[in-house]
């Protein structure tokens, strides 16, 4: 069972206060009045379906308006592949669920299964699920690209088309950086020369990570060294140079405790503490004059100090705020020129694999092409035989393949679909056409040829009908039912051939009531639908109902079981 839209509710939308439909599968009929508000249908399904929300839809009096729709997906639907790309939960038993609120302050939301989403995840879904037609939309088929999918979704070149499109972006990717490497060779040269003064500059300097550090600390030493020569001739002096220095006393104060110990034994703690601080006073004058040896007092060496620095400080300016950040400079200036000094064997290596790449794409693109020229000839036939459902019993319509100088984005091929009305008549392009009734029956062939193969099952035709009547009408009617076998197709219409059709039918009217006028939908049946059908003939005399009667009970083609109602 394909996809079906199981209801769509309106709230505050134009002149729809509230409206609930559920509408059937198969192919449903929608009629009513000119004016009475078909389009707020149409209207709320592109809505719903991503299109741009105009805050001037809300209905007067409401401060926001809003739509929802629940699908019902089969278990094979590809649109479970936008959901799970999506991030969005996973449909429960089948139903989707699409919101869209519209509100006159902030922008725009939107709903899937409940939880926000972003818009473009809304209309990628939208786009898998329904596929509207309405009077300017069939103007897409005068494009020849779109012609050109048209004719690869009959033949079936997906995979095809992806492999082709690989191959050309590897073959693109290869060229682009061909042309990179050979653009401006002057340019080059001039920043070759650059890199090598500037990895030599660097790799002269010989820096290392933590070499600023080391020859800050060593350059406040230096800096200092006469002051600190001064500190340690006089701690010297205090400690032991001096007749009265620390040493001295300690010595006396050494003396006099052994004298003190050997009148009283009691006394020999003081004597060892005497000792230990006549031996810590000699220690501590032994590092005063080892540290003192070590200061280097040479202007020479402060001024190599500071010129070190100053090349370091000058680096700093030129590749970066700290050495290892010029490190890294040198290393992706030196990986640059390795890279440009060997741009000769690049370039070469390059033209073998741009050989290479574009014979793969060329392949690819035969073998894309192939798939075209065969399927053409059987859409022709396919396409003919549907026009000739339509009204045109001796039409022409042929499929042109034209090869391209050059491999392009779709293909090594363009297409042209080439029609004629009329026997006698040249085929013509179909931009050519000026007839929309002509356009839109074409349109419907193409449509039903591509019926068995579309992923897209829920059809909107918006008064595709138009400026075709009389038997001519009844056959769009029968083709819309036989498309119905495998899409649900809603198709709104002034028709009434084409309304008597469908498999149900329902009316959009206008209610006033006071000031407010509401749009309503009424499922139309029975004894209404006669009316309604007459109505669309032109009267409510005898001979309208009984012409409207004569259209209802034609008799109609017996549809395959769906295997399914309709969803709940």
């Amino acid at each position: 069972m394909s996809a079906t839209l199981a209801s769509l509710r309106i709230r505050h939308l134009a002149l729809v206060e509230d409206l609930f439909w559920e509408p059937p599968p198969g192919f449903v009929a929608v009629t009513g009045e000119t004016g009475a508000g078909k389009s707020i249908i149409l209207g709320a399904l592109k809505l719903l379906l991503g299109e741009r929300a105009e805050k001037s839809a809300i209905r007067a009096g409401s401060d926001s308006c809003t739509v929802e729709g629940e699908f019902f997906l089969p278990a094979d639907s590809p649109v479970h592949a936008k959901l799970a790309d999506g991030g969005v939960e996973p449909c429960e038993e089948g139903a989707l669920l699409l919101r869209r609120v519209v509100a006159t302050n902030g922008p725009a939301r939107q709903f899937v299964n409940g939880s926000p989403c972003t818009l473009a995840l809304l209309k990628d879904i939208g786009d898998g699920l329904v596929d509207l037609h309405g009077p300017h939309d069939h103007q897409s088929l005068f494009s020849r690209e779109a012609q050109l999918k048209v004719l690869d979704a009959f033949a079936g070149c997906v995979s095809l088309h992806a492999d082709y499109s690989a191959r050309r972006r590897e073959w693109l990717q290869l060229t682009a950086e061909k042309k990179r490497l050979t653009a401006d060779e002057e340019a080059i040269a001039r920043e070759i020369d650059l890199l090598g003064h500037q990895v030599a500059e660097i790799n002269e300097a010989a820096l290392q990570p933590d070499e600023e550090s080391r020859l800050l600390e060593r350059q406040r030493t230096a800096s200092n060294a006469r002051r600190l020569g001064e500190i340690c001739s006089e701690l010297a002096q205090l400690l032991v140079e001096d007749e009265a220095s620390l040493g001295s006393r300690c010595g006396d104060a050494n003396r006099l405790a052994r004298e003190l110990a050997r009148l009283d034994p009691s006394g020999a703690p003081i004597l060892e503490r005497a000792q230990g601080l006549f031996e810590s006073v000699q220690d501590l004058s032994r590092a005063v004059d080892r540290h003192a040896s070590g200061i280097d007092a040479d202007s020479g060496r402060l001024a190599a100090l500071e010129a070190r620095l100053d090349t370091i400080q000058a680096l700093k300016r030129k590749y970066g705020t700290s050495i290892g950040a010029i490190l890294e400079f040198g290393a992706n200036a030196a990986a640059r020129l390795r890279e440009l000094e060997g741009r000769e064997a690049r370039a070469g290596d390059l033209d073998r694999l741009i050989g290479d790449a574009g014979a793969a794409m060329r392949e690819a693109g035969a073998r894309l092409g192939k798939a075209r020229r065969e399927a053409a000839p059987r859409l022709e036939i396919i396409v003919k035989s549907h026009l000739g459902d339509l009204g045109f019993a001796r039409a022409g319509f042929s499929i042109l393949l034209e090869p391209l100088a050059e491999p392009a984005p779709a293909g090594m091929e363009m297409v042209e679909f080439l029609f004629a009305p009329n026997p006698g008549e040249p085929e013509h392009p179909l931009r050519s056409i000026a007839s929309s009734g002509e356009i839109s029956r074409v349109m419907l062939a193409l449509k039903t040829a591509l019926a068995g193969g579309d992923t897209v099952s829920v059809l909107v035709f918006d008064e595709i009908d138009a400026n075709v009547g009389g038997e001519v009408g009844a056959r769009v009617g029968a083709k819309m039912k036989e498309l119905a076998d495998t899409h649900q197709v809603f198709c709104i219409t002034h028709l009434p051939q084409v309304a008597a059709a469908a498999d149900a039918h329902f009316v959009v009217s206008k209610d006033t009531s006071g000031s407010r006028t509401t749009t309503r939908l009424l499922d139309c049946r029975d004894e209404d639908r006669v009316t309604e059908i007459a109505r669309m003939l032109g009267g409510q005399e005898d001979s309208a109902r009984t012409h409207a009667r004569t259209l209802l009970a034609r008799p109609k083609p017996v549809k395959p079981s769906r295997g399914s109602k309709k969803p709940h």
